[in-house]
């Protein structure tokens, strides 16, 4: 029953092959309209190949406009989009034959040259929307793709927004919540009346309408995309997609339920859809044409879109052979692709050695996970807005900070360092200065912006694969709420003018990243050279402090994350500092001589590096 050739409308100038796997239907029509939004033009009976239906259309069909009717064995009738659809109409309704040479911007060529190995990934997430929407930004596509692709854009007192502002920030790869076709916004409405995330797919292959231009014209999606994808690499930056193929938005309108009814979804004993994911619904990735769809799915968004990484949403629920088979597919195109997940142990019927979650993280060595450990030693649980953390007066938090903080160096968990997302915030969680008001309220700015500052420190410079949350760096609220994938743009908006508001902070982050770069002791990439060279001072009395060895020097990285100053003894020796006060000097100007011990200001980071005797 299983199919392992290409689906979908197969295009070339003198012809074009529809193929749909169906292997339950008894027949197919292709509908074929008169334009987009025409009545329909023509109907063509499908052939009936085993599992797999299919028909010729001869001559160039570069825009035509089509959908598939089912008879059933049992005597009922579906009609459906393509799954395999790589355009569509408004909603996307419709799917739609595309040349997909004609939907390339000016400029458009190869992919990147591989991201090379050793060198520090740095992964900011953001949303087209809430990064491009507010007036303030300065950009003219506001909310759109192209906004992303508009340089030198400014807010009112005249730095840098947008594009131009995360190139500056120094972060490596931009990881976009989902860019693909979903179904909770009505793309009729040229400011839509509802918003979203994106969550809940549709259109699997086809970018997300509300955010081009026209999104009645099938092309134009496909074409502003590239621009930004196109746009972000011109600044020598990556993009990392969001996907969402562990459930849909609504299973019976959705086109593989309609195509092969109760195929590509679980069920219990009951009959009943399974519910892992919490949204009404779970895929079954380990069906082999649902790992077929997803395999194909991530090859086309790399091959077609220049896709530099994919995020999975909810991994946990996939099994862990079919984000192998992702993995060797996107090796094929470029090994450098970065694959990371939400690996959670999720309720689902895959045996639990099978499952692609933290606890199986060892048999995926190239798919990285997000670290909850580390978010939850920093700033306590993310549930309980009243919890603690590191950062913010909690007592007995060091020794889980400092496992975390080396990538759970102590765990057999993972094969390597770089299979650990290190972060404090995403963009379902508080906001970091949101959990930090909620649970100081009344503490003073410039106590809330040090604490800030010392949570942004703790993940940047963690081992492992730091992880920030746009407008982290300079103190974005979200107004309290936590998951805000519906609230309106007053919520998740970027407000640019809190960058210029906190400047001090933006640049201390910049600094961070820099150093980060330039120093390979804090990117370490193996276990084995991470114990070899970590010796933990200190993980008590609110300080966590390590050394790094190096061949020439060593790295010294104190934290403190109580209120009062803290007297820290040191190696007695000759240092430079390279991070105090909120301040890092990448150039090493200032030079400590002779020192045996070293002053930790409250809510703070310090980092020292001493050179060695020659011997």
């Amino acid at each position: 029953m299983a199919y392992s050739g290409a689906l979908g409308a197969i295009y070339t100038p003198e012809k074009t092959l529809f193929k749909i796997w169906a292997p339950t239907a008894r027949s197919i029509q292709l509908i074929v309209y008169d334009g987009y939004y025409g009545r329909v033009k023509a109907e063509y009976s499908m052939i009936n190949q085993g599992a797999v239906f299919q028909i010729e259309l001869a001559g160039d069909q570069h825009q035509t406009t089509y959908r598939y009717r089912l008879d059933f064995k049992d005597g009922s009738q579906k009609e459906t989009i393509d799954p395999y659809a790589r355009a569509c109409t408004v909603n996307g309704r419709r799917s739609v034959v595309v040349d997909s040479n004609r939907t390339n911007p000016e400029g458009w060529s190869k992919r990147m040259p591989a991201f090379p190995i050793d060198d520090a990934v740095i992964i900011y997430e953001v949303n087209v929307r809430d990064l491009t929407i507010q007036r303030e930004s300065g950009i003219t596509d506001r909310g759109k793709y192209l906004g992303l692709a508009q340089a030198n854009t400014r807010n009112p007192e005249g730095d840098s927004t947008g594009l131009d502002y995360l190139s500056e920030l120094g972060v490596t790869h931009l990881e976009f919540l989902p860019l693909f076709d979903f179904d909770s916004v009505d793309e009729t409405f040229e400011q839509p009346n509802e918003y979203n995330w994106g969550y809940d797919p549709y259109n699997y292959n086809i970018p997300e309408g509300s955010y081009a231009t026209d999104p009645y014209d099938p092309i134009v999606r496909i074409k502003e995309l590239k621009q930004m994808i196109h746009a972000i690499h011109q600044k020598g930056m990556r993009v990392i997609m969001d996907v969402v193929y562990n459930h849909v938005y609504q299973v019976e309108n959705h086109p593989l339920q309609l195509t092969v009814p109760h195929y590509f979804f679980r069920y219990d004993q009951s009959g009943q859809l399974t519910n892992g994911s919490g949204v009404g619904n779970d895929t079954a990735s380990e069906r082999l044409m649902m790992q077929k769809y997803i395999v194909d799915s991530v090859e086309y968004w790399a091959k077609e879109f220049h896709i530099d990484g994919f995020r999975f949403d909810l991994m946990g629920l996939h099994d862990f052979s079919t984000m192998e088979a992702v993995r060797n597919t996107l090796d094929a195109i470029d090994p450098s692709i970065f694959i990371l997940g939400e690996g959670w142990d999720m309720a689902s019927p895959i045996p639990a050695d099978q499952k692609a979650n933290l606890n199986n993280a060892f048999k995926m060595p190239r798919i990285a996970q997000f670290n909850d450990g580390i978010r939850e030693a920093i700033k306590g649980n993310d549930f309980n807005p009243e919890a603690r953390g590191f950062i913010n007066g909690a007592w007995y938090m060091e020794e889980p900070l400092v496992n975390n903080f080396l990538a759970r160096y102590d765990s057999e968990k993972f094969n390597n360092p770089m299979q650990v997302i290190q972060y404090c915030e995403a963009h379902d969680n508080y906001t970091l200065h949101d959990r930090l008001m909620m649970a100081d309220p009344y503490h003073l700015p410039e106590i809330i912006i040090k604490k800030q500052q010392l949570g942004l420190a703790l993940v940047i410079l963690a081992q492992g694969i730091p992880f920030i949350h746009a407008g982290q760096e300079f103190l974005r609220s979200k107004q309290g709420v936590r998951d805000s994938y519906n609230r309106p743009d007053t919520i998740n908006q970027i407000d640019w003018t809190l960058m210029t508001q906190h400047r001090k902070t933006v640049e201390f982050v910049k600094g961070l990243i820099q150093l980060r770069k330039e120093e390979p002791l804090l990117r370490q990439t193996s276990y084995e050279t991470l114990h070899r060279s970590t010796e933990v001072i200190q993980a008590s009395d609110q300080i966590m402090a390590v050394r790094y060895a190096g061949k020439t020097y060593d790295l010294l990285l104190m934290f403190n994350g109580g209120e009062e100053y803290a007297h820290f003894n040191v190696p007695l020796g000759n240092y430079t500092m390279l991070v105090y006060d909120g301040v890092v000097d990448n150039e090493e100007k200032e030079y400590l001589n002779q020192i045996k011990s070293i002053n930790l200001l409250p809510y703070s980071t310090t980092v020292i590096k001493r050179l060695k005797k020659r011997t």
